[in-house]
């Protein structure tokens, strides 16, 4: 069976032995725009962006970056003084936000969720490899938890890459960070058409979640800059004139792999839980599920009545 009704049979490229590789033609030139929030962002309110489809040029969204440069600082404003135990948790770039929603043409085409910075955490753990987490996502701030329970960052046993972290921001010291949002159009590689408005919404997470402390101090995560980079590309006049044909006969198709992330409570003293219909439609080799060792002793899945 077919994975869509319109969708036909193909050869696999690496069968394709008596051809010579096509020469592209298509995108003539591609740069980087850069987009900045549309209202103040230091006061703690959503981080706001609007691409303009306005022109002539696709977005290359696959290949677009956030841009952010943040510090720690008292909850008065203050800076931090010598050995404050305060540090970034994991991943702080994409932590920072705990929901980001996209919209084409005033229409979300997002889940509405706040567990975006665990979607985050979780794709960055399955989708790179060692040597990618030890160089290239220190540009997210991630470094990788040998001890992922400690805390306390000026600890003599803390972890090293707790010790990085609190490093990299001790003093108040303003830290630039650069990644790709954790959004599904943002992960599929077609050119989004022009004349498409978009529209991208940043919700903030609360200090607490996004800063690591040992005392009861209040803290606050400041975001001092914000910017989006999107590639635009400029295609041929004849691709063009072809996708604005074939629009007056059908609409573009955008394939995305949707992820959903949700998070159930279990209530304190509960010796069962058990929860329906987690997920309508789910691939059981792609669905990942994390459970608390110290908190059950038995887990168990069931997908259409079959026990995973």
């Amino acid at each position: 069976t077919l994975i869509h009704q319109d969708s036909p049979i193909c050869v696999k490229s690496e069968l394709d032995l008596f051809s010579i590789p096509s020469t592209q033609a298509a995108i003539e030139f591609g740069k980087f725009v850069e987009y900045f929030p549309l209202s103040n962002i230091r006061d703690g309110s959503p981080v706001e962006f609007h691409i303009s489809g306005s022109g002539d040029e696709y977005l290359d969204l696959a290949d677009s970056y956030i841009h952010v440069k943040a510090k720690i600082t008292k909850s008065d404003g203050a800076p931090l003084p010598d050995n404050e135990p305060v540090a970034p948790v994991n991943l702080f770039l994409h932590s920072l936000f705990s929901q980001v929603d996209v919209s084409l043409n005033d229409h979300i085409i997002s889940s509405a969720s706040n567990t975006y910075p665990y979607r985050a955490y979780v794709e960055t753990l399955l989708n790179y490899g060692e040597d990618a987490k030890k160089s290239l996502l220190s540009c997210e701030v991630f470094f990788k938890d040998d001890k992922p329970y400690q805390v306390d960052p000026v600890s003599e046993e803390a972890c090293e890459s707790l010790k990085k972290r609190y490093q990299l921001m001790a003093n108040s010291r303003t830290l630039d960070m650069i990644g790709q949002l954790h959004c599904d159009i943002f992960q599929q590689n077609r050119l989004m058409l022009n004349l498409v408005d978009m529209k991208i919404k940043m919700i903030r997470s609360k200090p607490n979640f996004c800063l690591l402390s040992t005392n009861n101090s209040e803290y606050n995560g400041v975001l001092e800059h914000a910017s989006l980079f999107v590639r635009k590309v400029k295609v041929s006049p004849g691709v063009s004139l072809g996708h604005a044909k074939a629009l007056e006969k059908t609409s573009a198709k955008y394939p995305i792999d949707r992820v959903v992330c949700k998070t159930y409570s279990v209530p304190k003293g509960s010796l069962s839980f058990m929860q329906d219909n987690v997920f309508p439609l789910i691939d059981a080799k792609t669905t990942h599920y994390n459970f608390r060792e110290k908190c059950c002793h038995k887990r168990s899945v069931f997908i259409k009545s079959l026990q995973l």
